[in-house]
């Protein structure tokens, strides 16, 4: 008996617990988030329901978004009117089997026969076949990798617990608006009668869900079809990448992940990243900027940092160098406004004396007020040569043969700002505390001077 219960052990595990961890951490062989600027994925499972389906697509045609449901193959055939009407406004039909079942607890040939019973419905109503797939719950087993080639795997990059009532409308809101960005699948219900759903939780997700695209419209986002992000992927030019490049990226996107947790990196606009920075001492050499102030060892600085993702396909999506200093241009026209109100709002960033950052994509900072400076022969100048040549020759729409063709102009520049010359130029002052100290360290000065007849005090 313990025998047999140990061979049922290895085999639900090799059958559906690895595929299914496999799948839901690396990824493999599915579908669960895109790479657009502006666009997002509306997903919805378990329907279609008599009562909140038609609200929802009532909601949707309001905000001209689009959507991808995956039907149970039982509701649809309960509902072929609604069935209908999904795919009559624009939105993508997929499959979630027939009935509500794990397909941990299915052999392939039942799975199978789910998916295609489901289609058929689907075709009968719509006269056009399906082939997008999520299994209830995202569980796969080890068989459905191998229907790669008739459907389409689609899980999810976020997940909201919609399902329960207690949830609620207002906490279902402020998690949606937290996840709310550009790639992201969001995984939603329209039914509420399957396994452990409560029957009127669709009723908060639609108070929730017009919330949040409210803020997407706001913010210049919309909903697409799953096919529509498959194909942003699939055309892409990263996806053109060798794999040794698209390794190379891999690696350097997490090392920025673990850097900003490490050194409390912060970010100027978290809903569409591109400029980070952290408040740290300066260490280099002293250097005089062009407000006549002097940078020493141990001025507070703001450093800031460019987003390696956003550079990156800011670099694969750019036909040259020009259009890719002109795109990273625009950004910082976007950035820098809400750094300098940051910067005004907050004491400790205002004792920054400069903005610094090191880049080899030194072209236009002049625009805003950046000093371009060399940066001291030394080992940190040749290391950070060497770092950015390497990621240079993968995000440069030239790639390696632009470092062959001008390598003596690719070199990392420092770039410097007065603090006092970002808020001049956005028409914002420092901080009540700062501007309080200066006046009082002037009275301080003028008082000596005139304790002191014929003294100056030196500026």
């Amino acid at each position: 008996m313990q025998t047999l219960l140990l061979w049922l052990f290895y085999i639900s595990t090799f059958y559906a617990f690895i595929p299914g961890m496999i799948s839901r951490i690396f990824g493999y062989r599915v579908f669960r988030k895109g790479i657009g600027r502006s666009e997002f994925a509306l997903t919805f499972d378990d329907g279609p329901d008599p009562h909140y389906t038609p609200l929802l697509l009532d909601l949707l045609k309001r905000y001209d978004a689009k959507a991808t449901f995956f039907v149970v193959g039982s509701h649809a055939e309960q509902n072929p009117e609604i069935i209908k009407r999904i795919h009559d406004e624009g939105h993508l039909i997929g499959i979630h089997n027939y009935v509500h079942k794990t397909n941990w607890l299915m052999r392939p040939a039942t799975v199978k026969q789910q998916i295609k019973r489901t289609d058929d419905i689907i075709y009968s109503i719509t006269g056009v076949r399906s082939t997008y797939y999520r299994p209830p719950w995202g569980i796969v087993n080890l068989f459905d990798f191998s229907k790669r080639r008739q459907v389409q795997i689609v899980l999810w990059s976020a997940m909201f617990g919609d399902w329960k009532e207690k949830l609620g409308a207002e906490r279902l809101a402020g998690k949606l608006l937290n996840k709310l960005g550009p790639g992201e699948v969001m995984l939603l219900h329209d039914c509420g009668t399957t396994l452990g759903a409560d029957p009127k939780a669709p009723e908060h997700m639609l108070v929730a869900l017009e919330r949040m695209l409210d803020e997407a419209r706001r913010r210049g986002l919309r909903s697409i079809r799953i096919d529509e992000m498959i194909r942003q992927v699939q055309t892409s030019p990263v996806t053109q990448l060798s794999y040794g490049k698209r390794l190379v990226v891999g690696l350097w996107l997490i090392w920025e992940q673990c850097f900003q947790f490490l050194f409390r990196i912060k970010t100027i606009a978290p809903a569409d990243p591109f400029l980070h920075y952290r408040l740290r001492k300066y260490q280099g050499e002293p250097v005089l900027m062009d407000n006549g102030e002097r940078l020493t060892k141990g001025d507070p600085i703001i450093e800031l940092h460019i987003d390696n993702r956003q550079l990156f396909e800011l670099g694969v999506h750019s036909r040259s160098s020009a259009q890719l200093a002109i795109r990273m241009i625009r950004r910082m026209e976007k950035d820098l406004p809400v750094l300098a109100e940051r910067i005004a709002a907050d004491v400790d960033l205002a004792e920054a004396k400069a903005l610094y950052g090191v880049s080899m994509l030194n072209r236009g900072p002049e625009k805003f007020g950046f000093m371009v400076l060399d940066l001291p022969d030394g080992w940190f100048a040749r290391s950070t040569k060497f770092y950015l040549s390497i990621l240079l020759s993968v995000i440069h729409p030239a790639g390696g043969a632009r470092l062959k063709e001008r390598s003596e102009v690719l070199v990392p520049k420092m770039m410097l700002m007065p603090v006092s010359e970002l808020l001049g130029r956005m028409n914002h002052q420092r901080p009540q505390k700062q501007v309080k100290a200066r006046e009082r360290v002037r009275e301080e000065e003028l008082a000596l001077e005139a304790e002191l007849p014929g003294a100056t005090v030196v500026h």
